[in-house]
């Protein structure tokens, strides 16, 4: 029996330059196929397309051209988050540099839960990490935060997104403060943080209203005594909103109550001189979630969770004699077990620091700078459009808009036209006690033209 090449050792390069030509042009070909940024039809139409490319799941003769035609019919069937009009969740496009890094992890396929399997990885990581952490909670060598006055060392584990990182979250603030700790949280909040409690076996979260879309200090002056965890939010799914972090802060610090931010979505402003100002007061929390598969242009995953004291993280400290005995830790072998809860775990940090490293601060802080800049514009032209209403200007790069007068069910009825046609990707949202449509703007190509089109064509799907 002939023996499939494998994708790395010496023969790996010859191997895969081939199959990486055959993927590229099945790439190209289901993109042609598909024409726009979504497949048309509707599940049923997709269903029956990626059913009929399958066929025999699991054939008694393998076919030689399952990567072509397998590739392709996930590319035809794909939202594309590089087409100016796939405008509806917090999912960016992700760069090429990034891309190809990802490849190169797929091919070395090294695991991050021992130093044996992962040399070079488990450096990069922490060199990464802690460059990362530092970007949260201050760097003294930039003049700002607090790490130069602090007693505590940040740190900075990789996860697998938002939600991870915010049950980590609560993870050690329950290992901190006691299995009694409880989360207090607004309406606002990301989803994950009320179920991760529940998942934890934490009391009942308090949830606080949210009105106006984002949490109002003065509501937590009621909150009941004791441990308390406090989670705010920098950049809500919604709408892209930011809690008052530094009102909520000094909150936390005469409550004694610890503070969780979660940035999944805003964290990306650090990199920008010309809107960190909007992350005030985040170097006071204790735990950050930050998602780089966000506003940080990466291929899914690349979740980040900071922490003010990296002391905070001997709770997951844990031991397995086959993966980091202790023997070998004393002799050096970095311990890599207690940096996550996964044991097998793909070093995401590559993709990372390629992409910190070939764009630099400057390179990063110009996608930033040009998303925002994208959704103001957008939103001066709903504003200005008497066909459309505008919910209120961005705070970050989501623009919440509807046709003037419609109901909520005709808001809605439009959009799921339009993922049936296959012609835009917008999301919904809620606000005001109304269903708004989001666009999210994370393609730093899109242009004015683009955006007036997505208007028009908004426009020209809702009815008269």
């Amino acid at each position: 029996m002939h023996t499939p090449p494998l994708a790395s050792g010496p023969e790996g390069p010859d191997s895969l330059r081939p199959l990486l030509a055959t993927v590229l042009e099945a790439l190209g070909e289901g993109a042609r196929l598909r024409s726009g940024p979504l497949p048309p039809g509707g599940p049923s139409q997709v269903a029956a397309r990626v059913r009929a490319a399958l066929g025999d799941v699991l054939p008694e003769e393998g076919d030689p051209e399952a990567l072509r035609h397998l590739v392709r019919t996930l590319a035809e069937g794909s939202a594309d988050p590089a087409d100016p009009f796939c405008a509806a969740h917090l999912h960016c496009p992700p760069l090429a540099v990034a891309a190809a890094a990802d490849l190169a992890v797929s091919v070395l396929n090294p695991s991050l839960d021992s130093w044996d399997q992962a040399p070079a990885a488990s450096e990069l990581e922490s060199l990464v990490t802690g460059q990362l952490a530092r970007e949260v909670f201050g760097n003294p060598l930039r003049g700002a935060g607090n790490c130069a006055t602090s007693p505590h060392r940040p740190d900075a584990l990789i996860t697998t997104g938002g939600t991870e990182s915010n049950q980590l979250a609560l993870l050690l603030a329950r290992e901190s403060l006691g299995p009694g700790v409880r989360l207090i949280c607004g309406e606002n909040a990301h989803h994950s943080l009320p179920r991760s409690a529940w998942l934890l076996g934490m009391p009942d979260p308090v949830i606080i209203p949210t009105p106006n879309g984002t949490l109002d200090p003065a509501a937590l002056e009621t909150i009941p005594h004791g441990p308390l965890l406090i989670a705010a939010t920098a950049g809500t799914t919604d709408a892209g909103l930011i809690d008052p972090l530094p009102e909520i802060a000094r909150l936390c610090a005469a409550r004694k109550a610890r503070l969780h931010v979660d940035a999944a979505y805003g964290g990306g402003l650090l990199f920008s001189d010309r809107h960190r100002e909007k992350l005030e007061g985040l170097a006071a929390a204790d735990t950050v979630t930050l998602d780089l598969h966000k506003l940080g242009w990466q291929p899914v995953a690349a979740g980040i969770l900071a922490v003010r004291d990296a002391q905070d993280l001997a709770a997951l400290t844990h031991r397995a004699d086959y993966l980091n005995a202790d023997d070998d830790t004393e002799a050096g072998l970095p311990d890599l077990l207690g940096r996550s809860l996964r044991t097998t775990r793909r070093p995401d940090i590559l993709k990372i620091a390629v992409t910190l490293k070939t764009l630099g601060r400057a390179g990063i802080a110009a996608l930033v700078d040009q998303v925002c800049a994208q959704a103001e514009e957008f939103a001066r032209a709903v504003e200005e459009h008497p066909g459309f209403e505008l919910h209120a200007p961005p705070t970050i790069s989501t623009v919440l808009f509807r046709p003037a007068d419609a109901t909520d069910a005709a808001v809605a009825a439009v959009r799921r036209q339009l993922l049936e046609d296959g012609r835009a990707v917008l999301g919904r949202a809620r606000a005001a006690n109304r269903l708004w449509l989001k666009a999210t703007l994370l393609n730093p190509t899109t242009r004015p033209a683009d955006l007036a089109g997505l208007l028009h064509l908004v426009e020209g799907t809702t009815p008269r």
